[in-house]
């Protein structure tokens, strides 16, 4: 699951499981490696048939994500403000959060384009993908004045229309915080109606995404067909990227263990060991929550803390969720040739840090999609790409689930030694 589950109550979603996506791909690129090498004559058939299919599919997963991301971050707002209100211990909790999730959208920052200056993308791989999956160049980049005037929109539903994710992001923020000062029956009325369009576009999103198998095979037939190997390379290329992106916010879990929780390192690792044994087999940290509730009581955690502490981080906190998102846009940035200006770099990650407290919830590739695609279209990126790399998440997952278990306990028990004496 791509943001391995959260608590609140979802509607029914159709789902297929990943491993079916991820076939579809395999499938595809087969398909069209044969007819790269093996029968060149079939290509025009495919660019008739097969990639309208492809892009249809793509479209309808483009056309969810502004109502889907603004219905969620309302919910994620207003949920994180009743959360602040709960007491001194949630407040501090909530600090940590977003410090750390701060730091994980600073690291993505820093460490995604210097993995890429250091392993360079594969040289044909991103004429390849942009040709196929979008058929044109990524339009040009907004001056640092366009971008600071378009930070407040004049209309909001012209930047909804748009696609311009930054200020529609920030209205609907601010529009939160001020349902928030509404006297409870208002209140409650807008809450209910933005939980009921987050369910309602999840609902819709969920059938999208259950055609993903067939969706994905007619994108990556096509590409393949007309890239040859070039998209095995850029997908695998990607997937370490990211997974190194994801392996620093999990290496610093044992920095925030040590510096601040005050726990000896090799007492904290072994706590971890089952812990993460148990993340990866159920790629979920709310299916983890009762192996990281032990591994606090093996680091002498007051059970008072973790048991209040540690269900808020299953609800509301993934450490590597920016850090690994960004990455991700920042790949397609990289893979399209996009110089993004160091301002919209900046928006990228604090559309991360918002876009990861609404969308810790979702299920599967939804998160995905939801979560980087905001992102990617804040900086100006194209999100074409995700409908193909979303077929590949299950692997980059791994290393998601087990940074984010990893860190809620770091934090849970840094919380915890800020409410006792030395």
């Amino acid at each position: 699951m791509g943001e391995d589950g959260g608590a609140m109550a979802l509607p029914p979603i159709a789902q297929v499981p990943a491993t079916w996506t991820f076939l579809g791909l395999v499938g595809g690129l087969v398909g069209g490696l044969l007819i790269a090498f093996a029968a060149p004559q079939a290509l025009p058939l495919v660019e008739t048939w097969v990639q309208p299919v492809g892009e249809m599919w793509l479209r309808a997963l483009q056309a969810t994500i502004v109502p889907l991301v603004a219905a969620l971050l309302f919910t994620g707002v207003t949920q994180t403000l009743a959360t602040a209100s709960a007491g001194a211990v949630a407040r501090r909790s909530l600090g940590l959060f977003l410090l750390v999730l701060a730091f994980s959208a600073g690291m993505a920052l820093l460490v995604t384009p210097a993995l890429i200056a250091l392993l360079p993308i594969p040289a044909d791989a991103g004429e390849a993908l942009r040709q196929t999956l979008s058929g044109k160049d990524a339009g040009p980049v907004p001056g640092v004045a366009e971008f600071l005037r378009s930070i407040v929109p004049t209309n909001v539903i012209d930047a909804a229309a748009n696609d311009r994710m930054l200020p529609l992001i920030l209205f609907v923020s601010v529009f939160a915080l001020a349902v928030s000062r509404l006297k409870g029956p208002q209140r409650d009325v807008m809450t209910t109606f933005f939980a009921a369009l987050a369910s309602a576009m999840l609902v819709v999103i969920g059938w999208v995404l259950a055609l993903a198998p067939f969706g994905v095979f007619a994108l990556s037939l096509a590409v393949a067909a007309q890239s040859g190997t070039a998209v095995i390379g850029a997908l695998a290329h990607y997937i370490l990227i990211v997974v190194l992106t994801g392996t620093v916010v999990f290496l610093a879990g044992y920095v925030v263990a040590v510096a601040l929780a005050r726990k000896p390192l090799g007492a904290f690792a072994r706590a971890m060991l089952p812990v993460q044994t148990f993340a990866l087999s159920t790629q979920s940290s709310l299916a983890s929550l009762p192996v990281m509730l032990g591994a606090c009581r093996d680091l002498r955690v007051h059970e008072s803390t973790s048991e209040f502490v540690m269900p808020l981080a299953v609800a509301l906190f993934r450490a590597t969720s920016p850090a690994m998102n960004l990455a991700v846009a920042i790949y397609v940035a990289h893979l399209y040739g996009i110089a993004v200006p160091p301002l919209m770099m900046v928006a990228g990650g604090l559309v991360a840090i918002l876009v990861s407290l609404s969308s810790v919830s979702l299920p599967g590739s939804i998160s995905f999609v939801a979560s980087v695609g905001p992102i990617a279209i804040a900086m100006g990126v194209p999100v074409e790409p995700l409908a193909l790399l979303v077929a590949v998440e299950m692997l980059p997952d791994l290393m998601r689930t087990l940074g984010n278990v990893t860190m809620d306990v770091a934090v849970t028990a840094a919380v915890d030694a800020r409410l006792k004496p030395d």
